[in-house]
């Protein structure tokens, strides 16, 4: 999908604006609630506190792009699993250093469906000195498919 046409954070807050509006005043938790109570096969984690990016889980399973309901934040770590595992396969490996800062960036993405540049002046990326792994990251990407 285009950049500039993917779903942006702000998208999401709107539709939960929308969906929350009387006269039915739905919210994520509520919505993931009725699921579970209609597909119990087929929605997981139930006890997880929802999250806003939880309505892409949502859309998609109303949809049926996805078959089972599972929180977003799930479905970023497998992929970000995944992605690893392909990176590994390729002779890619990546420092601690470069592992944190990947991770960071998961963990942002979970919660916030995108990672902007702006978003590297936060908390924990500043914490975490994360320029010198982004550094890293590019160096030893450079290095690796030289190879």
């Amino acid at each position: 999908m285009p950049h500039k046409k993917r779903l942006r954070f702000k998208d999401l807050e709107k539709l939960a604006a929308a969906i929350n509006a009387p006269p039915r005043a739905w919210t994520p938790e509520k919505c993931w609630r009725a699921y579970e109570t209609l597909e119990k096969a087929k929605a997981r984690g139930g006890s997880s506190e929802r999250l806003l990016t939880d309505i892409v889980s949502l859309v998609r399973f109303a949809l049926h792009q996805e078959g089972e309901l599972v929180p977003h934040s799930e479905r970023v770590q497998v992929r970000f699993e995944s992605w690893l595992a392909q990176q590994e396969n390729r002779g890619r490996a990546f420092t601690d250093e470069q592992k944190q800062w990947l991770e960071m960036m998961r963990d942002h993405i979970s919660t916030s469906l995108e990672l902007d540049v702006d978003d590297f002046d936060l908390t924990p990326f500043t914490a975490a000195g994360v320029w010198r792994g982004h550094a890293g990251c590019s160096e030893g990407a450079a290095r690796n498919d030289r190879a």
